[in-house]
């Protein structure tokens, strides 16, 4: 049986798997591993390249289920790459490759390591059907992913946690919620006739965009605060003012817009912190 929908063969084949890549949700969770990497002081590129491996099969995992159910299930996409069994074999090689992760961090690093990566998968691939339609778990789920990440990342390098990723994972745990009720709010229409519960669904698209941006700007004012104590950086705090920047300009814009400049947003938050410490590492991490 075909894997490809759209032709037979190899490249075909290889195409349609590749589709499911899906660079602009996909950099945030390997950027976080890094991150979480450089956080540690001292970088063991094997076990780096482990967990990044392991983050990147884990959202591979969500895109294509996300992609059946939205094609398959709901009827919601108007088309998809993958065929039905082109979606289960892509799962069964995602899930395989996270398996030979997971298995090589107990064995090089330890159980907690494995016990910080396992929800990553877990959220992947229940996202849709189940976590997506109940607001709080379909506002979190990708945030937490990334923030399971960056304390990954961090883990696998030093076998403990401390105050800095801890705090960086919960900065970036609501900033990117705000970011996903606004990227949630362009399908109020649909979501509501599928009894999706969104949060703008749940309290109205208007009253989600203040939900939003308040959450956002709870996150811009820890990091300053945080900056200010010196449990960050300093010049952590440029990456509070870029961001606010950009959300100043996406407030005024139509949800698709927002979105857009939110997510490029992030990524010039998360370039300024990884800059930031850096250049000015912190010593023992708080």
């Amino acid at each position: 049986m075909a894997l490809a929908r759209a032709d037979r063969g190899i490249d075909a084949t290889a195409r349609a798997f590749w589709s499911q890549v899906h660079p602009v949700f996909m950099t945030p969770p390997l950027a976080a591993s890094l991150f979480g990497a450089i956080l540690a002081g001292s970088l063991e590129a094997t076990l780096a390249v482990i967990h990044v491996v392991a983050m990147f099969a884990a959202v591979y995992t969500a895109h294509v289920k996300d992609g059946y159910v939205d094609f398959y299930i709901r009827g919601e996409d108007d088309d998809h790459p993958l065929t039905e069994r082109g979606c289960r074999v892509a799962l069964v090689l995602s899930t395989a490759v996270f398996v030979l992760c997971c298995f090589l961090l107990f064995v090089f690093v330890d159980w907690l390591a494995v016990a910080l990566v396992v929800p990553t998968w877990v959220i992947a691939y229940y996202h849709a059907p189940q976590l997506d339609m109940n607001p709080v778990t379909a506002t979190i789920g990708y945030p937490l992913g990334i923030s399971l990440s960056l304390l990954g990342g961090f883990y696998v390098q030093t076998e403990t946690l401390a105050a800095v990723p801890l705090g960086f994972a919960l900065v970036f745990l609501v900033l990117l919620s705000g970011i996903k009720v606004i990227d949630d709010a362009q399908d109020y229409a649909y979501d509501r006739s599928i009894d999706k519960r969104t949060v703008a669904v749940l309290v109205g698209p208007q009253r989600a965009y203040t939900l939003a941006y308040g959450l956002m700007g709870a996150a811009l004012l820890a990091v300053v605060g945080l900056a200010m104590t010196r449990v960050f950086p300093p010049t952590a705090m440029l990456a509070a003012l870029a961001f606010a920047a950009v959300g100043f300009v996406a407030r005024r814009a139509t949800p698709e817009v927002a979105t857009m400049l939110l997510i490029r947003g992030s990524y010039v938050f998360l370039a300024v912190l990884v800059a930031a410490v850096w250049f000015e590492p912190l010593v023992g991490l708080g």
